[in-house]
């Protein structure tokens, strides 16, 4: 089963892993270069909007973007509180130093961290891991070892969930699971460890018997296309990074990080 639980009919879902990957990486490139809110607003927008004509809709404000939607604006408040104090001071308790530099900065990283996380969980949501490994093996033509190693890692990632709730299960019938949250999860997350730890070593013998690491050159079952709609994946990426980049020097913003 994927980790993505990628449908046939998903949009993008037939496009090729290494384009949606590649289409992320002149616009990450751009915003961190930059801390601005100008140019992550405006890859904001434009991500909306083309993910909107795609078919991603309702995917945009599903429980698996909630999370970029609840971190990005922790973020932002922790540099608001935290930032480097310039200009007018707003608000002063002990350590905490809100200013109009600290306000600036805190709502460029937020805006900077969901337009960098959104099409990354987006387009990930659409990948599924077998086609991932034959875009990185017959595209990139990166090692077979590295790729199936890779592959199997990306398949046991989604039974974490099931292991996470068996655990659970089965400490609580063995009376374990009675303490503190904290001291609870943490114990879990040990018995998680140890047995994702077990299971990588049986998969790789596994792997080892059957001539997964043998040398030579490998055969692939299904063919990794890569033509006219990747290459548009990857000039629809270009874009965004363009126009997000020209708005914030046209508006001024345009803040190199190590200026």
């Amino acid at each position: 089963m994927s980790i993505a639980s990628v449908r046939p009919g998903l949009p993008l879902a037939a496009v090729n892993p290494v384009a949606k990957v590649a289409a992320t990486v002149p616009l990450s490139i751009v915003l961190v270069l930059t801390l601005d809110p100008v140019s992550a607003a405006v890859a904001i927008a434009c991500e909306l909007l083309v993910f909107t004509l795609v078919g991603f809709g309702p995917l945009l404000w599903s429980p698996r973007t909630l999370p970029i939607w609840i971190a990005a604006p922790l973020t932002g408040l922790s540099m608001v509180l935290y930032g480097a104090p310039s200009g007018e001071t707003y608000w002063e308790f002990g350590v905490i130093l809100v200013t109009e530099g600290s306000l600036l900065i805190g709502l460029a990283t937020m805006t900077r961290v969901i337009a960098i996380a959104l099409p990354a969980v987006v387009l990930f949501l659409t990948i599924d891991p077998t086609d991932l490994a034959d875009g990185l093996a017959q595209t990139l033509h990166l090692p077979a070892r590295f790729v199936l190693g890779a592959l199997a890692g990306l398949r046991l990632v989604g039974s974490s969930v099931d292991d996470w709730r068996t655990l659970r299960l089965a400490r609580r019938a063995r009376g374990v699971a009675d303490h503190g949250v904290v001291r609870r999860g943490l114990g879990q997350a040990f018995a998680l460890l140890v047995l994702a730890i077990r299971r990588g070593s049986t998969l790789a013998t596994a792997m080892e018997a059957r001539g997964f690491g043998a040398p030579g050159e490998r055969t692939w079952a299904r063919v990794a296309r890569f033509g006219a709609a990747e290459w548009a994946v990857i000039a629809v990426g270009c874009l965004v990074a363009a126009i997000a980049a020209t708005a914030a020097v046209l508006a001024g913003s345009w803040n190199v990080v190590w200026a």
